[in-house]
């Protein structure tokens, strides 16, 4: 289920909370973030001496901690904070911090409904993974890139499994280091183990691994493939099949491999962050036809139209059918889609993002030191003081804007609905 179906899309303006007045409140206030749904808006902001909290909407939870950092709305909308209490660090969910403490916690994953929440902890200078406060029973010396899987029911890393000093190069050569699977170790040790990847059905993991001092592959739940590179990217597994996709460098250059073995035939300068669209039936990548120019290819055919600078944030529509990125020349940043680049150029521009209809593009963009949003090339009239991005409504006909207007005291977050009509014509 789509979690905005319930929230309020009728159209119009509400002013949230008098930002401006939070600095009068406290000693400072951090950077501010707002809800999935754009109806609250919370900062760190400092009570008193050496004592934290955070406020939301104008008001502060009623917990103080000695530190409060990584502030993020879950996308259910629970808000969440790496909090620290007595030199002990935990994390917390809407003011009320996890039972467990540990010496040190990081990297914050969300699970898409926002129900689980994993990050990586430190414990008497060993590492592990915490979901929803629950631990590993297994510690390591070292940990990694972790991942969390799509329902969120398991957890794992990259973690280092050997000890071994400066020194020790031909024990490092070995290989001490492998992936933990809810804490259950691959049976087989690497050189090297990097990013991460579940299969959709949670069962399978997938992982780039380092065999030697110069070959590179990847591993599926420990198995190696039998073909190795001189290097290789972030796997990825197919929506409905099973089998992983990674981008490497083969012969003749950059290639998209399925299962060990290349599935594109084109060679490029670089390839890599790959997706698969909705349905499964298209695999997009950012890719250089040749040196320094950079676009996207789907299905192995890129696009004519070419970026000097790099393209990121590549999405599809979700009917499969269109792609968007952000493709820089210059540093002037522009939204693409489908190969045809928006007229206008911006100082930044942040991740596009599609209709549910898959009709219309939207992107907050920056430009002179203000924020506004652009949908289908067509910027709005107004500017903002700050902007986040934007969310169509389930029905396609509304965008949600969610911004700060105004200056100093007389800041204020406000939440507005706009009908797609009125922006487009």
């Amino acid at each position: 289920m789509d979690i905005s179906n319930s929230w309020d899309w009728n159209a119009g303006k509400k002013e949230i909370a008098q930002f401006g007045n939070w600095p009068a409140s406290f000693d400072w206030v951090e950077e501010p973030y707002a809800s999935p749904d754009g109806e609250k808006i919370a900062a760190v902001v400092k009570t008193g001496e050496m004592e934290f909290s955070v406020c939301v909407n104008g008001t502060a939870w009623e917990n103080t901690f000695d530190k409060v950092w990584y502030l993020r709305f879950a996308p259910d909308g629970r808000l969440t904070g790496i909090v620290s209490d007595t030199g002990q660090w935990t994390m917390a969910v809407d003011g009320v911090a996890w039972e467990e403490q540990f010496d040190y916690l990081w990297d914050t994953q969300f699970t898409k409904d926002g129900q689980t929440i994993v990050c990586a902890v430190q414990q008497g200078m060993q590492y592990l993974i915490a979901s929803n406060g629950a631990l590993w029973e297994t510690k390591f010396a070292n940990i990694g890139h972790s991942a969390v899987s799509l329902d969120g029911s398991r957890t794992a890393a990259s973690v280092q499994t050997e000890s071994f000093n400066e020194g020790e190069i031909f024990k490092f050569q070995e290989g001490c280091y492998s992936v933990a699977v809810d804490g259950k170790v691959w049976d087989r040790n690497f050189i090297n183990a990097w990013r991460l990847a579940f299969s959709p059905d949670s069962q399978k993991v997938a992982a780039e691994v380092r065999v030697n001092l110069y070959e590179y592959t990847i591993a599926v739940d420990g198995q190696a493939w039998d073909t190795t590179y001189p290097i290789i990217w972030e796997p990825c597994f197919h929506p409905s099949d099973g089998s992983v996709f990674a981008p490497a460098k083969a012969d003749g250059g950059w290639t998209m491999i399925r299962d060990g073995k290349p599935c594109w035939n084109g060679r490029y300068a670089q390839v890599w962050h790959q997706m698969f669209s909705p349905d499964g039936n298209r695999l997009a990548a950012i890719v250089a036809p040749k040196y320094g120019k950079w676009t996207m290819a789907i299905d192995d055919t890129p696009w004519s139209r070419t970026f000097d600078g790099f393209v990121t944030d590549a999405c599809f529509s979700p009917d499969s059918s269109r792609v968007a990125c952000i493709g820089v020349n210059d540093k002037r940043y522009q939204v693409c889609v489908d190969g045809q680049a928006w007229s206008e150029g911006y100082d930044m521009v942040w991740a596009p993002v599609f209709s549910p209809d898959s009709q219309h593009v939207a992107a907050k963009v920056e430009k002179d030191g203000k924020y506004t949003v652009v949908v289908d090339g067509q910027k709005l009239k107004e500017s903002y003081t700050m902007v986040w991005d934007p969310v169509f409504s389930p029905d396609s006909q509304y965008l949600l804007l969610k911004a700060l207007e105004g200056s100093g005291s007389d800041t204020v977050y406000t939440r507005t609905v706009l009908p797609l009509k009125d922006i487009l014509g």
